[in-house]
């Protein structure tokens, strides 16, 4: 049995309640067992780990709703000189700068395979613990199908990794139960077409309302989610309609999808990080020419609608598209979200608490309170009052995952 105490700091406990000064935590193994004002603990009578927090501020690790750890950029031309093998070393490095950001939690949109979460749950690997998609789904001709008009396929398959197109009906429970049986601990669909696509545009409506019931239905059958690649509101519409769980982008909700979405507590995924970083991408042109046009198009389109959803009350949780744009800036993704109309401890919430309950892991992860995993970051900032600092891993001196120091920025 082992004890670590964290103390001399302040504490933002990711519940929305005010900063506690004076703070301590008490960690049993890997389990928090106090938390709050230090001169109130009574500490057990064995010996204790000592972690001092230096003034710092105490935060619960942040959770990325959707990223990529084994992808760096999307681009299709990689997948003609890119041996296999070389995505997992290359996840290795992901996985450290996602850690190293202060993300002890993720939510893999794609691509993660089994193999790579049990890396990292067994502690071969650094890493973020995972949920995980695998692959996501597509219609023939949609976002995740690789077939280029010049009639190469680019996808990427071996046998934990099932292929990603499915159509109708039948086409869709197959594929269901395939990424179900290769592990996913959620199904990704995508409904709507992707800015970097060849073979479609990012408002192009993907899948029938009919297909997506279904999706919703075998997955809902093993108590799974669902999460939804989405920027055309007709898909975005079809989506909410099937029961999707959560709306990932929403670039182009109109008040009608809005107005769905906090009704039926369906949870957005806005990913305001991607957006910017490949509109200053193709403004530099350092994108694939099949990207540009959309990523200049739909950015601008994309804050202003996800502030109306703010406004409007749809809950938000965060996520950054990692993966598609390079690892480690996960939490700049939390001033975007006030530059949308959050207040910082909104934010923040939105990356640990909202995020928890997104995933469904909120008895887990996403607070500091008893009972929870200790995933705890340190930082020197206060967050409250600079929230960009969060996104400079620099400033995250301390990462706790699971009861153990990941990250010590602190000198011994």
């Amino acid at each position: 049995m082992e004890y670590s105490l964290i103390q001399n700091g302040t504490l933002i406990d990711g519940t929305g309640d005010q900063p506690v000064n004076n703070a301590a935590i008490l960690i049993k193994n890997n389990i928090i067992e106090y938390v709050g004002v230090e001169d109130s603990i009574n500490l057990p009578k064995t010996k204790i780990r000592k972690i001092d927090a230096d003034g710092g501020y105490m935060l619960p690790g942040f959770i990325d709703s959707h990223l990529h750890l084994m992808s760096n950029g999307f681009k299709f031309e990689d997948t003609m000189y890119t041996p296999l093998s070389l995505y997992f070393y290359k996840a290795v490095e992901n996985m450290r700068l996602t850690i190293d950001a202060g993300v002890t939690t993720v939510r893999d949109a794609g691509l993660a395979d089994y193999g790579a979460k049990m890396a990292v749950d067994q502690g071969f690997l650094l890493g973020p613990r995972m949920q995980i998609s695998v692959t996501p789904l597509s219609i023939t001709g949609g976002h995740f199908d690789f077939w280029l008009k010049s009639g190469f396929d680019m996808k990427t398959s071996y046998p934990g990794h099932p292929d990603s197109i499915c159509d109708g009906i039948d086409g869709v429970q197959r594929k269901v139960r395939e990424v179900l049986r290769a592990g996913a601990d959620v199904v990704k669909v995508m409904v709507t077409g992707g800015v970097m696509s060849a073979n479609d545009q990012p408002e192009f409506t993907q899948f029938t309302v009919d297909e997506l019931k279904i999706i919703v239905r075998e997955a809902g059958y093993r108590n799974i989610k669902t999460m939804a690649h989405a920027h055309g509101v007709g898909g975005i519409k079809n989506a909410i309609k099937a029961g999707i769980h959560s709306i990932e982008h929403g670039t182009y909700l109109d008040q009608e999808s809005i107005a769905m979405m906090r009704d039926n507590g369906t949870y957005l995924v806005p990913t305001l990080l991607v957006m910017k970083i490949n509109r200053e991408l193709a403004e530099s042109g350092s994108m694939p020419a099949y990207g540009i046009e959309d990523a200049l198009r739909i950015e601008d389109i994309h804050r202003r609608n996800i502030k109306k959803a703010y406004k409007a009350g749809v809950t938000i949780a965060m996520g950054t598209d990692s993966g598609v744009i390079k690892h480690g800036l996960n939490l700049q993704e939390l001033s975007l979200l006030c530059d949308a109309g959050m207040k910082p401890m909104e934010a923040i919430l939105s990356g640990t608490k909202v995020a928890s309950e997104c995933l469904g892991w909120q008895d887990k992860v996403g607070t500091i309170e008893p009972g929870k995993l200790a995933d705890i970051i340190i930082t020197k900032s206060n967050p409250l009052k600079n929230i960009e600092s969060l996104g400079n891993p620099n400033n995250i001196e301390v990462v706790i995952k699971d009861g153990k120091i990941v990250k010590n920025l602190h000198k011994t």
